[in-house]
């Protein structure tokens, strides 16, 4: 039989219990697998436990989109890569949602043992790996600001709640020498976001033509002087091309550079966690050899390339 490794976060939003665990139990074999279970401990676990493993036929991240993040990066560190796979557990579950899972933790892993082997494109900020989506400025903080219990308590509520509290809070502009695609200019922004997803901070088709294995990411800088132009304005992107929402520049690109003035007040957000960089140069690069085994519900339309099944 295959061997399988299930890493899971037992502070995600939802908490697997004992049922679903059982499930895991019942199910893999009848897929070929041997399961082994290991619960994080602690912030930056799955990581190493990933990174450490020996050579297996699967790993399974059950948790939120940082889960994923960790074993992705732990994946990244190894020499020999494994192929990985994720199940949402978390309280936003942009990752999960995008690929096609529903909330049944069961219905989700049949659909799993039943998908494909797909090449994907990861990003990296100085090096360091991210599934979907990296921002900076304003609302960007709640991700990492809003508290664990209250996430645990509300689930999306809670970053609702944050978010009517940073409405409030001051907007600061950050002005940034950057270089993509070839161009080289200066600005004033108050709210950049990197990503390669269809779904970011819970709303759907945020784009509608995001391919995940094309790489590139998509690059949004937007220069928001009042409240109202943010709200108003990410109201319009929902709706139409980011290229004719006045206060916007959008690019889709493999590479970028950014030089601030100054150090960024509050941290870049990756993957829904906190980055911690005393810097102020950031550079965004795709990675496009790392291999996921997901539902194949969405395959078609976030990928570019045929469909590779699990047996190849």
């Amino acid at each position: 039989m295959k061997s399988c490794i299930m890493i899971y976060n037992p502070n995600s939003g939802h908490t697997m219990n004992e049922e679903n665990l059982k499930s895991a139990k019942k199910i893999l074999p009848t897929y070929g697998y041997n399961l082994k279970i290991i619960p994080t401990k602690y912030a930056g676990h799955a990581k190493e436990i990933v990174s450490h493993l020996d050579v297996c036929d699967l790993v399974i991240s059950v948790g939120g989109d940082g889960t994923f993040n960790e074993v992705v990066t732990g994946n990244m560190q190894r020499k020999t890569r494994l192929l990985v796979a994720n199940i949402p557990i978390g309280t936003t579950n942009d990752v999960g949602t995008m690929f096609g899972y529903g909330k049944n933790f069961e219905h989700n892993l049949k659909l799993l043992m039943e998908g494909h082997k797909k090449r994907i494109d990861i990003c990296s900020v100085n090096g360091r790996p991210f599934v979907y989506v990296a921002g900076l400025g304003k609302f960007i903080n709640i991700a990492y600001d809003t508290p664990r219990y209250l996430k645990k308590q509300f689930g999306y509520l809670a970053y609702l709640i944050e978010g009517v509290k940073d409405f409030f809070r001051p907007i600061k502009s950050y002005r940034v020498n950057y270089e993509v695609n070839g161009i080289v200019k200066t600005g004033y922004f108050s709210f950049i976001l990197i990503s390669n997803a269809n779904r970011i901070a819970g709303i759907n088709m945020f784009y509608k033509d995001v391919k995940l294995d094309d790489n590139q990411f998509e690059l949004l800088l937007c220069n928001f002087p009042t409240r109202r132009s943010i709200i108003k304005a990410l109201r319009l992107l929902i709706d139409n091309d980011p290229n004719n929402v006045s206060g916007i520049e959008f690019y889709r690109a493999s590479r970028v550079k950014f030089e601030f003035e100054q150090y960024p007040k509050k941290a870049w957000c990756i993957d829904g966690e906190k980055l911690d960089r005393a810097t102020k140069v950031f550079e965004f690069n795709t990675i496009n050899d790392f291999e996921i085994l997901m539902p194949n519900k969405n395959v078609k339309k976030l990928f570019t390339k045929k469909i590779n099944l699990i047996d190849d």
